[in-house]
């Protein structure tokens, strides 16, 4: 999976592409956690390129949407679509995140 990173002050702008597994998902958790602990609290998580996501993919994203709310922040996810879209709905986190 490539992982994109755009930090603007308190705002994260963060490209996903590929396929995201376990191995990715721990990567993006350490560096979005990373990001919290130095003040940002607006993240902007574009997955218009993500074909995959895997149940620890939507845990790190459960994970940063909780550090977020707690900060008064907020993820915003943009571009969901095929079987990203339906995961999102069947767990229904289409309901809990902002979505685009």
């Amino acid at each position: 999976m490539k992982q994109d990173f755009v930090v603007d002050g308190d705002k994260i702008i963060v490209t996903l592409s590929g396929s995201m597994h376990v191995e990715d998902a721990g990567v993006l958790r350490t560096k979005l956690l990373e990001c919290t602990e130095q003040g940002s609290r607006f993240f902007l998580i574009d997955m218009a390129g993500l074909d995959y996501l895997d149940s620890t993919g939507l845990g790190v994203l459960v994970t940063i949407h909780k550090r977020a709310l707690q900060n008064n922040g907020v993820v915003t996810l943009r571009g969901l679509s095929g079987r990203v879209k339906e995961l999102f709905e069947l767990t229904r986190l289409n309901k809990v995140f902002q979505i685009i």
